[in-house]
């Protein structure tokens, strides 16, 4: 794929309306590409300043009230598409493969360039939680509530613990895509930071610990409960070392 190409390609890709095939296709070619590279984050930086920029007003109380009354009973709610969570692909890949470069050394100890795309699906699946609606499918902070959601939607339901006392509340749980893997995420919340947990499959080997940052948002590598993990955030390296300490912790 040619730069020209991309340049097309781009924006499509931005909103998440490339198949994977071509998605990957694109990937590819960023990986080599340093001015596409940079139009991407131009036009995610763009995004950002926008939203950021834009105002948020408050509809008055008696506007709300009024509508609620309108609103026909009952109402049957409808059951979220999942597919929906594909269009807030923007963010999550543009900084998955603005890291890719510095993925490199971290994943190549891990199988290649099979590694490779590991580390680029964990970080769009975070950024792409993080540009969603909600970044969890089962919304709880009970332990108890959340490790049965996962029961028969994967093949083994994680290790889950809630260290809200220690200044990482469990937000709740959710299926996401590693690869072809359903993977459980954990995920949890540290003041602004949202914390992604990914328990990946057992074929995934031993997790080594290991890590690499790029940008400000990190990909940390452990083992919980015994199965390889990896975690996604943007936390500091203290904030981020005492959450992996507690995760150590649990049995």
């Amino acid at each position: 794929m040619d730069c020209s190409t991309a340049r097309d390609l781009l924006p499509l890709y931005f909103d998440g309306e490339l198949d994977r095939a071509a998605s990957r296709e694109f990937e590819t070619h960023l990986d080599t590409c340093a001015d596409c590279r940079a139009a991407l984050i131009q036009l995610d930086a763009l995004r950002r300043d926008l939203r950021s920029g834009a105002p948020r007003l408050e509809a008055p109380a008696a506007l709300r009230e009024r509508i609620r009354s309108e609103i026909p009973r009952p109402v049957t709610a409808r059951p979220r598409n999942p597919h929906q969570r594909w269009f807030a692909l923007a963010a999550s890949c543009a900084l998955a493969f603005v890291a890719g470069g510095a993925l490199v050394p971290l994943w190549h100890a891990q199988g290649g360039d099979s590694g490779e795309q590991t580390a680029r699906d964990l970080f769009a699946s975070h950024w792409r939680a993080l540009a969603a609606t909600s970044p969890v499918d089962v919304v709880s902070t009970d332990r108890h509530t959340v490790k049965p959601w996962f029961a028969g939607k994967v093949a083994q339901a994680p290790l889950v613990q809630d260290f809200a006392e220690q200044g990482f509340a469990l937000v709740g749980g959710r299926i996401d895509y590693v690869g072809s893997a359903r993977v459980p995420v954990l995920v949890y919340r540290h003041g602004q930071h949202l914390i992604d947990v990914f328990v990946l499959p057992q074929a995934s080997g031993p997790a080594r610990r290991s890590a690499t940052q790029q940008q400000g948002y990190s990909l940390d590598t452990i083992t919980l409960g015994g199965q390889p993990a990896a975690i996604v955030s943007d936390m500091d390296a203290s904030e981020l070392a005492r959450f992996i300490q507690l995760l150590g912790s649990t049995k």
